[in-house]
């Protein structure tokens, strides 16, 4: 990507409050009172800054905790992973690759064969509707919500 990062002035008027300072103060949303923590429709969530492909509803879980949270990334090379020491504790930042954008935080208490739990911000997050994926760009996630034909 040869995209340069946008200006702080260009952020802020592009986002949200909220949105920005999540993204880019890496700040906590409070649970339960956020976009997508109870959301259920198919379809994929993208970096709200970027639109990099980002998680799937089809790993999509309730953990209980107030956040979205995903077992695993839909494209692995969209996050990265960084050491966080903050608020006195070792905690793993999640972060979107291109955009740098602050994301959450994966933990090693989630379900299925990886044991992990992606803790992210709503305010982070697009949705994109699996019905909308093609007109929206992201057409090659449409076969995670194809049902799959009996065989005869």
């Amino acid at each position: 990507m040869t995209e340069k990062k946008a200006t702080d002035q260009e952020m802020r008027a592009k986002l949200t409050p909220a949105q920005y300072e999540v993204t880019q103060c890496s700040a906590t949303e409070p649970p339960f009172r956020n976009e997508f923590w109870n959301h259920h429709e198919p379809g994929i969530y993208v970096d709200v800054v970027s639109g990099e492909p980002l998680f799937a509803s089809t790993d999509k879980f309730d953990s209980g905790t107030g956040w979205p949270s995903f077992v695993q990334p839909l494209e692995k090379e969209n996050v990265t992973e960084l050491s966080d020491t903050s608020h006195g504790m070792r905690r793993v930042e999640v972060r979107s690759a291109h955009a740098d954008s602050h994301l959450g935080h994966v933990f090693p208490d989630g379900p299925g064969p990886n044991g992990l739990r992606y803790c992210i911000n709503s305010a982070a997050l697009r949705f994109i509707p699996a019905a909308k994926l093609e007109e929206a760009g992201y057409g090659k996630y449409k076969v995670l919500f194809e049902k799959a034909t009996p065989k005869r």
